[in-house]
């Protein structure tokens, strides 16, 4: 027998109404199998329709694989859309309190840049004609740190930049506040726009961190179409 434990976020905690548990399963077992079983014993978990993803000792796999005696298996809802890359690259953070952009900025000059392009995101009043109360952010943290981190690396090499760092704040986030920010310099302004557009859309993506849009009348996960207004 293998020896897990099971890690549970947004959406997919609400249904099962816990977010850790351990197992003894049957070596062999592949996560497919181990999710079924899953589903019989929290029938909630039989609502979900969005496509899950997998992920064993905070790296994604696919639904075939076996984990192993002592692994931790995540069920990975889709995403929304500090650890430290190398100091010559720049930082990557996840924090619980405001993000001070400007300071996200000034950490990201070099002498050798001769552009800085700078992205946030911040929760707005409106959105598919809800009025919205706040957001509330939830992350898988170790292995959002992880992929953020290789997210990075990626961008820097791609586009040539010569600074990047991203900070993504969790909790509660009211209105008109900021939840992601992301600064790039890079030499000319083309490969600094480039790089921060892909950096952002690259963690929506990938990263896994969530979104649950408080409005008047109810509560959704927002990009999770198992989630239903109140």
């Amino acid at each position: 027998m293998n020896h897990i434990r099971i890690k549970f976020f947004a959406t997919l905690r609400e249904r099962a109404g816990v977010a850790e548990l351990e197992r003894e399963l049957q070596v062999g077992a592949d996560l497919a199998t181990i999710w079924r079983e899953l589903v019989r014993e929290f029938p909630g978990l039989e609502g979900n329709r969005d496509a899950i993803a997998y992920a064993v000792n905070q790296e994604y796999v696919q639904a075939g694989y076996r984990p192993s005696d002592g692994d931790e298996v995540a069920f990975i809802p889709p995403v929304s859309g500090g650890s430290e890359v190398p100091p010559s690259i720049g930082s990557i953070t996840i924090v619980r309190t405001k993000i001070d952009v400007a300071q996200l900025e000034r950490s990201v000059s070099d002498p050798a840049a001769g552009a800085i392009v700078t992205f946030t995101g911040s929760t707005r009043a409106e959105n598919a004609g809800r009025e919205v109360i706040r957001l509330e952010y939830e992350a898988y943290e170790s292995m959002a740190l992880k992929e953020m981190r290789k997210l990075a690396v990626e961008a820097h090499r791609r586009f040539t930049l010569k600074r990047i760092a991203i900070c993504h704040r969790i909790g509660v986030v009211e209105i008109g506040e900021v939840s992601v920010a992301i600064a790039v310099a890079a030499a000319h302004r083309g490969e600094a726009f480039d790089g921060c557009r892909f950096a952002i859309d690259r963690l929506k993506q990938i990263v896994p961190i969530w979104k649950k849009e408080h409005f008047q009348g109810g509560e959704i996960w927002v990009g999770c179409q198992s989630s239903h207004p109140d």
